[in-house]
């Protein structure tokens, strides 16, 4: 368990606390490239309100959303060639946040070179708009492997989850809920649906190990049936720090990112990307879909009858900000009590002025691969078609030309549990 004041600094990300400090030294996705038209849009970022934009001339702009003149919002404002006019007064702030015209002002008043809203960094990349609220000078954004690769598919499903980020970071360095959350009890739910229950995701831990690296934590296991020889262990997968989970195998691949908007909720992002590992040549995408996922049925229930939504559902149950002054871990708890110690290590760095671990300063990293399983639990063909089917694939507007991607024209829409 820890302290309540431990709990604290690992759970509030606002200006100023040591969690805030340390988070706002990495780029964050703030929105779909999909979702940016002709108007800005407001968002909420480590407990921060924001307005993005992208003006007329194609130039993204992310300013603190209330107008410096008279705090209206800038969300209501209107996109043009050289920023964002606010709405109320018709202020014109650039992409850098500096006024640059004050229509109610006299034509020779120099008090709009004097106002400066607050402006923060914004890139685009694999269809995302990523964000640093950091100090300068900023890290380069990393480019991490399944953003830039040209032989793929790609689409991007996201929602907002009422509870801190930290638990559902946590959920990722957990390998024994798989067996339980998404084998165990998803049986058991599928059977009062009258629906088969998973195959790939019941198989029991024999063992688990957790190593550092460059990026995070490399999750490795052993399961039943399996060695030390299958992907799985001699492979694993990461959880790059502080926000990402990468899983998948068959093809399939998903980042999963938690961006914490403030203490109590999280925007999550599944990015996924669908490259057949024989290398097989995938059509060009004119663009990415994007899609809302979602969490309650009609009648308000959480939908638990996925991988996903199971993880949902114990994310959500914890409350708000789980109580860890509450809990008692065990020895399977190893993952947790590494991950939560390298979030107190990383803070400490940012405190004595170093970059946190995963910071990237070299602009030769043009593509930053990132370990992953590719037979992912010994049965990769297996595992993608049962992704498909319950995983939170099944809301993508891709999954049925993702099936015929890997199984040809003729296979069934419908992918069959192996």
């Amino acid at each position: 368990m820890l302290s309540k004041e431990k709990n604290e600094q690992l759970t509030r990300v606002g200006p100023g606390t040591p969690m805030g400090e340390l988070l706002r030294r990495y780029w964050w996705p703030i929105a779909p490239a999909s979702l940016l038209g002709e108007r800005p849009i407001a968002r909420r970022l480590l407990g921060e309100n924001l307005v993005l934009f992208r003006d007329k001339s194609g130039k993204l702009g992310l300013l603190e959303e209330r107008c410096p003149h008279r705090r209206a919002s800038l969300s209501m404002g209107c996109v043009e060639a050289g920023g964002l006019r606010c709405g109320y007064h018709g202020w014109v702030f650039d992409a850098g946040g500096q006024c640059t015209e004050q229509p109610p002002e006299p034509p020779h008043s120099t008090f709009k070179d004097r106002v400066q809203a607050v402006a923060y960094q914004v890139e685009e990349l694999g269809g995302l708009i990523f964000a640093y609220l950091g100090p300068a000078p900023a890290p380069l954004l990393p480019r991490f492997d399944m953003y830039v690769w040209e032989n793929a598919w790609r689409d991007i499903g996201h929602c907002v989850i009422p509870a801190n980020f930290m638990q559902i970071m946590e959920n990722s360095i957990d390998p024994h809920h798989v067996e339980w959350l998404h084998g165990y009890y998803a049986t058991k739910v599928n059977e009062l649906l009258g629906k088969p229950g998973p195959k790939t995701f019941s198989k029991k831990h024999i063992k688990v190990a957790f190593d550092e690296f460059e990026f995070g934590i490399i999750k490795r296991r052993v399961l039943a049936g399996s060695t030390e020889e299958n992907d799985d262990w001699k492979i694993g997968h990461p959880i790059v720090f502080p926000n990402m989970l990468r899983v998948g195998g068959g093809g399939v691949y998903s980042f999963q990112i938690r961006v914490p908007l403030d203490d109590t909720h999280t925007w999550h992002v599944w990015y996924q990307a669908y490259r057949p590992d024989d290398n097989g040549v995938v059509a060009p995408q004119a663009e990415i879909p994007c899609y809302e996922v979602p969490i309650y049925d009609s009648k308000g229930a959480i939908i638990d009858d996925y991988v996903d939504g199971q993880d949902i559902m114990a994310w959500m149950t914890q409350g708000e900000i789980a109580d860890r002054t509450q809990e008692h871990l065990g020895t399977s708890d190893a993952g947790v009590i590494m991950l939560r110690r390298m979030f107190f290590e990383n803070m400490e760095i940012v405190k004595n002025g170093g970059d946190p671990i995963g910071t990237v300063r070299d602009p030769a990293r043009r593509c930053i691969d990132l370990p992953q399983e590719r037979d992912k639990f010994g049965a990769s063909d297996a595992f993608r078609r049962e992704w498909l089917q319950i995983g939170q694939t099944r809301y993508s507007p891709l999954k049925d030309r993702v099936v015929e991607l890997f199984d040809g024209p003729a296979a069934s829409p419908e992918p069959v549990l192996a």
